[in-house]
């Protein structure tokens, strides 16, 4: 990566003029503009944002929060109504896959079509054809018209067009939403290549984890505004956050999250002096406590006290693998709740759920928790995991109203590290209990 911005955004506005009948739009046109006939709705306020080269920026939001539209205004397929944006390099974007073929045409004479749209030359498209074909992966159906083809035939060969288009910048948008799980990995290995050459990307997706595996820093909208721009895994923290939270808590939340105030909770270890660090065991390190922890909105639980422990009740986060340990919190509650399940859940640093469980299945929980009532929930679990550090999240889920909800979920709550081991053979993150088998075949 470089700081060299490749696309700048500066006071971005796009709105959008709403008329609620046909006959105010004629109105609107017979009065010239000397009455309004119309509402404004603001699709983007006053967005600023830079993207350097080799970047990669993920963009996360709820539906409506305005994603869709930046994109479309960086790859040129829409004008901003006030504001600048600069581009530098050419542009391959996957907007809405397949939107631009025509369905009477055949996959082949489509894919020369878009490629010409790309600025491509008919003996540029020969070149890359092959590439494109073998991506897609269709068979005889890339000489059959576009109208006979599933949408993931579709989705296939409009991916394959794009990813092989030469390009500085790429723009993809929910894209992969769509497709076979495999023809989805295949996809993200072509964007991993492209970001490992220095390209820049710009990725609009609902899977925190993806956001966070792919995305250097990430930029979370919400009603047209950006409401902050970090490190992916604290962006997606707080989206989750803003979602989870209660109808009339949101709004607080929100600004919370505007004003950068949000999520300086202190670790479970905070205030303890190096007296009492020195009598905690040597499997306990107290300085190592998340640097950040967050809550969701409480919806009538609150999670406290959360550590983990030996079998024998010793305070430990400096973990061996394969050992037993305890995953320990603590819930009050602050309102009568019905079907009460608890969570566990262990992360990557980089925010890579790797797993967890529940106390029960889905309506086979708690039946019903009185106000006041303080439960002790315990998970028994082994981390067969490669050295490293690891977080650990609480959650506790009821009935309400609206369905089944988080009544508060802890977002890294303790830390782990597990212990170097110099018989250990693992490599990558999980364990699976390998072992390996050599033998010489005689000639």
């Amino acid at each position: 990566m470089t700081h060299t911005p490749v696309i700048r955004a500066e006071g971005i506005y796009k709105s959008y003029k709403i008329f609620h009948s046909p006959q105010d739009r004629l109105k609107q046109f017979l009065f010239r503009g000397k009455r309004s006939f119309f509402s404004e709705f603001g699709a983007l306020k006053d967005v600023h944002l830079q993207v350097f080269q080799g970047e990669t920026v993920g963009i996360i939001g709820r539906n409506g929060s305005g994603k869709s539209t930046l994109l479309q205004i960086i790859a040129g397929t829409l004008t901003p109504s006030a504001g600048t944006i600069e581009v530098k390099g050419k542009v391959a974007a996957l907007l809405e896959l397949g939107s631009g073929f025509n369905p009477e045409f055949t996959g082949r004479e489509n894919v020369y079509m878009n490629g010409a749209i790309l600025g491509l030359t008919r003996a540029q498209v020969d070149e890359l054809l092959p590439q494109i074909l073998e991506f897609a992966d269709i068979g005889d159906f890339i000489d059959q018209p576009i109208k006979t083809y599933s949408s993931g035939m579709a989705v296939r060969l409009a991916f394959a067009v794009q990813a092989m288009v030469p390009k500085e910048v790429l723009i993809v948008d929910e894209a992969l939403a769509v497709g076979d799980e495999l023809f989805q990995r295949k996809c993200y290995a072509k964007i991993e290549q492209f970001k490992q050459q220095g390209g820049t990307i710009l990725f609009v997706s609902h899977s925190a984890a993806s956001i966070i595996e792919l995305c250097d820093r990430a930029v979370l909208m919400d009603d047209g505004e950006m409401l902050m721009v970090g490190p992916s895994k604290r962006v997606v923290n707080l989206y989750q956050k803003l979602i989870y939270a209660p109808a009339d808590k949101r709004k607080a939340v929100r600004e919370e999250i505007l004003l950068g105030s949000v999520g300086n909770e202190t670790g479970p270890t905070a205030g303890k002096s190096k007296q009492d660090a020195a009598l905690v065991s040597e499997m306990f390190d107290p300085h190592l406590i998340p640097k950040e922890t967050f809550h969701y909105e409480s919806r009538g639980a609150l999670i406290f006290d959360a550590e983990i422990t030996t079998l024998s009740g010793q305070r430990v986060n400096l973990l061996k693998a394969n050992e037993k340990y305890i995953w320990r919190y603590f819930v009050n509650f602050t309102k009568s709740c019905s079907n009460i399940r608890l969570g566990m859940l262990i992360k990557t640093v980089s925010g890579l759920e790797l797993g967890g469980a529940t106390s029960a299945q889905a309506s086979e929980g708690i039946p019903f928790v009185d106000v006041g009532q303080i439960l002790k929930v315990e998970f028994t679990f082994i981390p067969r995991l490669h050295t490293g550090t690891y977080f650990l999240n609480g959650g506790v889920l009821g009935i309400t109203e609206e369905g089944e909800v988080f009544l508060n979920r802890g977002i890294d709550l303790a830390v782990f590290k597990i212990l170097p081991r110099e018989d250990s053979l693992m490599t990558c993150i999980v364990d699976f209990g390998v072992d390996a088998s050599l033998s010489f075949i005689d000639k």
